[in-house]
């Protein structure tokens, strides 16, 4: 016991004063570190266990759940990563329940197992981590249109896994969205942690607290009479419940009011299970967000005959530049206007493995421009980690920068940094544009170099779902490829941006998803593309 005030003050150190790594959700390639980190907290705990094991019995049970788990995530970190279930319960077991864990083992302390934790600590993800994690579940559960079942039992399109949603993971997620106030999403989560208990799954949750989330949520997604009548079902339970019989007077006279200025009959609450589209999901700032999701599932592409017999494949030299003139590059028109083409073949497999060895730990979560202040900060709607890499960095990323060069016949002496980016869980970026317009004009005045006048993206990882580059203004939709790339002009050869090219990387459903991009710009390119004759040339 003399080790008690010892080990407490190391650890109130370690909570207090290490930093964390906050928004590690953000990046698959990044969180594969913390399958290793919790494979190591569980030899700990079992070393633990052998020092008091009949102390511990319900810790031991505890590690073996996950001893089992970190084989299977150990053996294939981003494949097992890769499916957003197990990445959002990864967040959660490492900033929820190892720390009640730890509470649980300081009873009776144990210097080696809490020093590890110390020690793991400062690398844990925290509470934005996880509900960063449960609202990216929640904008797959959007963009892909899928129940919330589909996600509880692991049923996600083309992939069906034992990662597996509990009464309790559900009634969190749908507490997640109820502290945002989100009761679209709150009423969905928490509708199927009612009916997973219902049938009979254990839980810690009681049915008294879904309900009372449950029918306050409803309540305020305007369903009077379904929310008396789970109010109801939550006072049966609970009779002395704190709010239930205030909440269900307050609904019952608020309905009777209702019906009297409308001179409606009173209607009992349908008898239909609250499903996806029993409600409408909230409007929010982005205009075109069906016509982008819809691109995101594969529907309403404008591809047609006749734009396909436009298109073409080719192979191409670069006007007969040097360095493709003995292996000329494969060149496939993804679309006519504006001129889309993918490059085949443009990175192999050891230069896309070299590139991320070399962004992964220069990782940062990516930003936006702030169109009124012109500077960079994070934003819901880019959801990824990236980094910049320069031609000193490796001979790698000179070849590369060469290639793009050659292939585009632009020069890349003015242009950006190789930017590499890798996406999180639900990772994604929305609709925008890579150019500046004209009500931001000093967004690249630091630069010196004028307007991105165009961009090249390199695929460097297939995704098994979603990810899918689109277009919503023309209907266009380019899945990922590993190893090739796509390029298109932002600008007009007057100068002027090319609107038609808003476009959006769509969440990644399964998969993960590594990019790496050249934004080049205005500057040195006046006699590579002179000028056209009208603003739209």
């Amino acid at each position: 016991m003399r080790l008690l005030p010892y080990i407490l003050w190391a650890l109130l150190w370690c909570c207090c004063c290490w930093p964390t790594q906050a928004e590690v959700f953000t990046s698959i390639g990044q969180m594969t570190d913390l399958i290793y980190t919790e494979k190591e907290l569980v030899q700990s705990l079992r070393d633990y266990i052998q020092a008091e094991e009949s102390k511990l019995a319900s810790v031991k049970s505890w590690a073996s759940k996950l001893d089992a788990l970190t084989r299977v995530s150990t053996s294939d970190p981003e494949g097992y990563l890769a499916h957003p279930v197990n990445a959002y319960k990864l967040m959660k077991r490492l900033n929820t329940e190892w720390t009640e864990l730890e509470s649980l083992v300081l009873q009776n302390p144990s210097a080696g197992f809490i020093s590890n934790m110390s020690v793991h600590r400062q690398y844990f993800p925290d509470q934005e981590d996880e509900t960063g994690a449960a609202k990216a579940l929640m904008r797959l559960q959007d963009t892909y249109q899928l129940d919330s079942e589909a996600f509880s039992k692991g049923k996600l399109p083309g992939v069906h896994s034992n990662a597996l949603l509990t009464v309790d993971d559900c009634f969190d997620m749908g507490k997640t969205a109820y502290n945002e106030a989100d009761y679209y999403h709150a009423v969905l989560w928490m509708q199927q942690s009612l009916k997973q208990l219902d049938a009979g799954e254990e839980a810690v949750v009681s049915k008294a607290e879904i309900l009372d989330y449950l029918s306050y949520s409803v309540y305020q997604m305007g369903d009077l009479p379904r929310a008396i009548e789970l109010t109801r079902r939550l006072v049966a339970i609970d009779s002395s419940h704190q709010r239930a019989g205030g909440n269900l007077r307050y609904f019952e006279r608020l309905l009777f009011k209702q019906r009297n200025e409308m001179n409606q009959d009173y209607e009992a609450a349908s008898e239909e299970p609250i499903q996806l589209g029993t409600y409408s999901r909230p409007k929010d700032h982005l205009p075109e967000r069906e016509a982008y999701e819809a691109l995101c599932r594969g529907e309403g592409l404008q591809m047609n005959d006749a734009r396909r017999s436009r298109l073409f494949c080719r192979y191409h030299n670069g006007n007969k530049n040097p360095v493709l003139l003995l292996k000329p590059m494969k060149e496939e028109d993804e679309w006519d206007s504006p001129h889309i083409v993918r490059y085949l073949e443009m990175l192999s497999h050891e230069e896309i493995e070299k590139i991320k060895e070399l962004a992964k730990p220069r990782l940062a979560r990516a930003t936006v421009r702030d169109p009124k202040t012109g500077v960079l900060t994070t934003a819901n709607y880019r959801v990824s980690k990236s980094a910049w890499l320069e031609e000193e960095d490796d001979p790698v990323i000179e070849r590369v920068n060469q290639r793009i060069q050659a292939i585009t016949g632009l020069t890349v002496d003015t242009a950006e940094l190789l930017q590499v980016a890798n996406y999180g869980v639900g990772g994604q970026y929305e609709p925008h544009y890579d150019f500046s317009r004209k009500d931001e004009p000093d967004a690249f005045k630091r630069l010196g170099t004028g307007n991105r006048v165009a961009t090249f993206l390199n695929y460097m990882s297939d995704v098994e779902a979603g990810g899918a580059t689109v277009f919503p203004d023309f209907g266009a939709a380019i899945r990922p490829r590993k190893g090739t790339a796509v390029f298109w002009y932002n600008l007009f050869k007057s100068g002027e941006g090319d609107y038609r090219t808003r476009h959006a990387a769509c969440p990644v459903l399964v998969g993960s998803k590594w990019v790496s991009n050249k934004w080049i710009h205005e500057r040195g390119q006046e006699f590579r593309r002179p000028c056209g004759l009208t603003e739209v040339d």
